[in-house]
């Protein structure tokens, strides 16, 4: 049996690579659902045996740390030294300035499953449009080929781009799954996932929409940053 000791003082927060683990599938695994609930909090919870055993749906302190092990071990989940709290300024005010820092350009945008962007920065108002629509295409022609993709050619992405003649993504087209709900994030070059930006993305998305599944939000066309410390959780 594995010897672990919490670190006092510490506050759970998803990692970039964490998040994106969250919303990159509908399958379920206890990782996956430990994270979902972690994105779903309002603030970030203190780091103890309770409030894991509440985040995971778990009765025995063992297993709780095993999974929580696992998780700081693949980089999933870290420990943060303040608390931080659910930004509460409207999505509209919010969305721009983080999808601004997810794109190496500085042109991204979240469009819904029906095809219509939510927010956008850096692509015309009509650009945006049609590649809204085009997400919500690719996702069609995703859902008909993805037995051939997943179970024949073991591809377990569903992330798609447009690629230039070196293999270098010129735009990507990345779902985000919430419960029910699925977003696409576009993105103009090469993606910066890698930062505190995306955490608080997903993290917005999450607390909004993972209850209902859908939105009822009116459309945005158009600029919250989380801080990011890292630090050890077990």
């Amino acid at each position: 049996m594995a010897s672990y000791k919490l670190e006092d003082g510490l506050y759970l927060y998803p990692t970039p690579a964490g998040a994106y683990y969250a919303i990159a599938s509908n399958d379920t695994d206890k990782s996956r659902q430990f994270l979902c609930t972690l994105l779903q909090q309002q603030q970030t919870p203190l780091l103890n045996i309770a409030n894991i055993k509440q985040l995971m749906n778990m009765d025995t302190e063992e297993s709780c740390l095993d999974l929580l092990y696992h998780c700081q071990r693949l980089g999933w989940v870290q420990g943060i030294n303040q608390p931080l709290h659910f930004p509460q300024e409207p999505l509209e005010k919010l969305l721009p300035g983080l999808l601004l820092k997810l794109s190496q350009t500085g042109k991204a945008l979240l469009a819904d499953n029906q095809g219509f962007y939510l927010a956008s920065n850096g692509f015309p108002h009509e650009v945006a449009e049609e590649l809204s629509a085009l997400s919500a295409e690719i996702a069609v022609v995703y859902n008909r080929r993805s037995g051939v993709l997943i179970k024949n050619l073991g591809l377990a992405s569903n992330a798609w781009a447009v690629i230039d003649v070196t293999g270098n993504s010129k735009i990507g087209f990345w779902p985000i799954m919430i419960g029910a709900q699925r977003f696409h994030l576009v993105i103009s070059g090469p993606p910066n996932f890698n930062q505190p930006e995306f955490v608080s993305l997903i993290w917005v998305l999450t607390v909004r929409y993972h209850k209902t599944g859908s939105h009822d939000e009116p459309v945005f066309t158009h600029s919250t940053k989380a801080s990011h410390r890292k630090n050890k959780t077990t």
